[in-house]
């Protein structure tokens, strides 16, 4: 499973082998326990990558091959490819821009989008 943080200061992404109900669950028990109101809905989540990581392309041939992906790639320009992926949203409330996106996939497709996001963020803090 993919797990995407969405905080202030930009996205955090990891893979995980929790189950995602099991992790659904536990926050929502720990947002009881917290008096905090909690949102979960279905849903899509995504994010950039540059288009010169010469890794795209398999990620580009590994989707054709899958029947059914959750996961998108769309061109935005030049640069830059949108990577979107389906799953569920987790929130304080719906209109949240922070909060938490869990998508399940096959295990080289998240592989593969966790190594090309790491990628893409070492080259951005190299720039920086």
């Amino acid at each position: 499973m993919l797990k995407l943080n969405y905080t202030d200061v930009g996205l955090y992404m990891e893979r995980t082998m929790t189950n995602p109900e099991l992790l659904i669950a536990q926050r929502v028990l720990l947002a009881m326990r917290l008096g905090r109101s909690l949102h979960v809905e279905p849903g899509h989540a995504s994010f950039l990558l540059p288009v010169d990581i010469p890794e795209l392309k398999v990620l580009e041939m590994a989707l054709q091959r899958e029947y059914g992906s959750v996961v998108s790639l769309i061109a935005v320009d030049e640069e830059f490819v949108e990577v979107g992926i389906s799953g569920n949203w987790i929130a304080e409330n719906k209109d949240a821009h922070e909060g938490m996106f869990l998508a399940v996939m096959s295990d080289r497709t998240e592989f593969l989008i966790y190594r090309l996001w790491q990628l893409s963020e070492v080259r951005i803090s190299s720039l920086a």
